[in-house]
């Protein structure tokens, strides 16, 4: 019955996508039936994953599709009934959230109608490539996805950024497929078969076990957004409509998280712990390298995409030490570490959604996400920045958030480390745990940035100052999330159970010790040496809360027969304070910038402005700052000039004279004939 569920969701979402196209040129109904049918769907997905991964047990049917000697193989298991309740968990607010949030394109149907049928087709290709269960079936719903996924991108393909940002999604897309591809041709090659069942039975030796996994890493992490493959997510992810962007960061990715698990824990079988080594080491280089960018990015939804290169990194490095461990013979471990990194892909899905909602709203009321522009948010769109500001926590991993939750969790994983033979492994892994906790300050200090730049102070333009609150249902997508959010991280035990029924199935192996003192306390190894509560955490707060609002109506009685003089704050005698006394979003970074200098390319434009006239008005100069990916300066730049150097000789034969082509079409033709005969 889950897996019936779960394809019953996928004839929801292309029933969305096919509403979309019949109702064009009714705005209204469209969006209704079309975000109507999504959110059912939806639902259907969190209910069919939630009962697989409740149960355990697998469910597989054969369709009639596909090639005549090769039917599409569907199956529902743990690990694919996670990820489709992640769906489902995304995919409802989302579609909440776009109904309202689409309203501004009712007059341009022109872009609803492709918008709406397209968003449909990419959760359905991302539902499908859940449920396939051989190479065929997996590659279709694969290339289903990151086309439709492309032309939402492109949705505003007016401007040359979206243009720009959506050619380069597709060229990555397109050559992570390959990979993906070639992976799962290499297990073919042994298996005799295109099924998974097939290919589990691959008896593959070590060389090419390890090439297959080579594969699988570069396929997925390019969809993943692992350095150096994540150029395409910080310009695809901004300019996408903002319920798209949401689905692309807490979704999307999650995706070739799937895959990447699937192939390499699944279907290759026996792992190497120096397969583990690797991907501790890119995805610990992943996470502050995605950091370090977002720290010094001026745009809201920009720094929010490099914020998701961060947060797979942590994801990948908790599969690294899940390798690692299991590569050694610790299988108790190895599933504590991917319970850990499955738990932080959970909790990334709900606040980099809720965050990108957030910005999305900002962009729709005050058509800014530039933090520069911005300002004083919180008094206009106090909900918003209500909301927003729970993100901020999740992502920042303070208690009783959920972000917290499984940042330690990985943290004690890492700490276990002790318990291995190798004295490298010992000393590598503490490095990578320092590495994670630079990078988990660095992101509350992005964080710290990003919601005081934007929402606190005072507005820094027009736009911001005439901003006004979200519609209901911007605010209400919004909503869904941060409760949520509030719930994983208040009730982690819970959700690590049902973690451990995927890690069982997968690795033979769940967490018994984290569940043993019942809801109330995670203890991942033993009580003895570590132990988290995060009810009590929860309610601690909620005492302290009740004692500063008692105290507060204690003194504001007291206020009423004693008013607290106000007074204009000092002003440093350059007159009325203004928007420019305030930090700005380079000033705010500068002191990290010294430190980590050498990591970024940074271009400041610095131009002399004139004193308004008047006493006590000084000259002053204007700052800006460009951030170039030291990256794709470094390796993507030189091959995209030599592709366009190489195109420019090869045009050279295109003269444009028809004895020429016909010249070609000859030796061509000699040249084949020799060939075969």
């Amino acid at each position: 019955m889950n897996l019936q569920g779960a394809m019953a969701a996928i004839g929801l979402a292309l029933l969305s996508s096919l509403l979309a196209l019949l109702l064009h040129g009714r705005p209204g109904s469209q969006r209704l039936l079309a975000f109507l049918a999504l959110g059912l769907s939806a639902a259907a997905s969190l209910v069919a994953g939630i009962a697989a991964l409740s149960t355990g047990q697998a469910e597989a049917t054969t369709l009639p599709l596909g090639l005549p000697w090769l039917a599409w193989h569907l199956r529902l298991d743990a690990l694919s009934g996670f990820f489709l309740a992640i769906i489902g968990l995304v995919s409802l607010p989302a579609a909440v959230y776009g109904w309202g949030y689409c309203r501004v394109y009712d007059d341009a149907p022109a872009r609803l109608t492709p918008m709406l049928a397209f968003t449909g087709l990419f959760v359905a290709g991302m539902q499908l490539v859940l449920l396939a269960d051989d190479a065929y079936a997996f590659m279709i719903a694969w290339e289903l996805m990151s086309l439709a996924s492309y032309f939402l991108v492109a949705s505003h393909h007016e401007r040359a950024e979206a243009r720009h940002a959506a050619f380069l999604y597709l060229l990555m897309a397109h050559a992570g497929g390959l990979a993906i591809l070639l992976s799962f041709g290499v297990l073919a090659g042994f298996g005799g078969g295109f099924d998974f069942a097939s290919l589990r039975a691959s008896p593959l030796n070590p060389l090419w076990a390890g090439v297959c996994f080579g594969l699988a890493l570069a396929g997925f992490g390019t969809k993943a957004g692992l350095v150096p493959l994540h150029i395409w997510l910080p310009e695809a992810h901004p300019v996408a409509p903002s319920h798209v962007s949401g689905l692309l960061s807490g979704v999307i990715v999650k995706m070739a998280l799937y895959g990447f698990i699937r192939v390499v824990f699944d279907l290759i079988g026996e792992v190497h712990w120096a397969w583990g080594v690797a991907v501790l080491a890119i995805g610990a280089g992943t996470a502050l390298y995605g950091v370090l960018y977002a720290l010094v990015q001026s745009d809201l939804k920009r720094l929010l995409a490099y914020s998701t290169v961060e947060n797979m990194g942590i994801v990948f490095l908790g599969l690294g030490l899940a390798l690692i461990y299991l590569g050694n013979g610790q299988v108790f471990l190895g599933a504590l570490a991917f319970v850990a990194a499955l738990f932080h892909a959970l909790n990334h899905a709900c606040f980099k959604s809720l965050l990108f909602f957030g910005a999305g709203a900002v962009l729709h009321q005050a058509h800014e996400t530039e933090l520069s522009r911005l300002g004083g948010l919180l008094n206009r769109m106090p909900w918003t920045g209500f909301l927003f500001l729970l993100g901020c926590l999740s992502i920042a991993s303070l208690p009783p958030f959920n972000g917290f939750a499984s940042e330690w969790l990985i943290f004690q994983a890492a700490l276990q480390a002790g318990s291995l033979d190798s004295g490298v492994l010992r000393a590598s892994i503490p490095v990578a745990a320092a590495v994670l906790a630079l990078t988990a300050a660095l992101s509350a200090t992005t964080f710290v940035k990003a919601y005081g730049i934007a929402f606190l102070g005072q507005a820094r333009s027009p736009h911001a100052r005439h901003a006004r609150e979200a519609d209901f249902s911007l605010r209400l997508g919004q909503a869904i999330l941060a409760l949520l959010c509030l719930a994983l991280g208040v009730l982690p035990t819970l959700v690590v159970e049902a973690l451990g029924r995927v890690s069982f199935a997968l690795l033979g192996h769940d967490l018994p010790s984290a569940t043993a003192h019942g809801w109330l306390w995670l203890t991942p190894v033993a009580a003895q040496k570590a132990s988290y509560s995060a009810p009590l955490v929860f309610a601690g707060i909620l005492l302290a809360v009740a004692a500063w609002a008692a105290v507060w109506l204690i003194l504001k009685r007291k206020r009423r027969d004693q008013p607290v003089p106000r007074v204009p704050a000092w002003d440093c005698g350059f007159g009325e304070l203004s928007p420019r006394m305030q930090y700005s979003a380079a000033s705010f970074s500068m002191p990290i910038q010294q430190i980590f200098r050498g990591v970024w390319r940074i271009r400041a434009d610095s131009q002399p402005a004139q004193p308004e006239p008047g006493l006590g008005h000084a000259a002053y100069r204007r700052y800006a700052l460009h951030v170039e990916d030291w990256l794709w300066q470094a390796l993507y730049a030189p091959l995209a000039a030599g592709v366009l150097a190489a195109a420019r000789r090869v045009a050279l034969i295109q003269t444009g004279h028809l004895r020429h082509y016909l010249l070609y079409s000859f030796f061509t033709l000699v040249l084949l004939l020799w060939l075969l005969r």
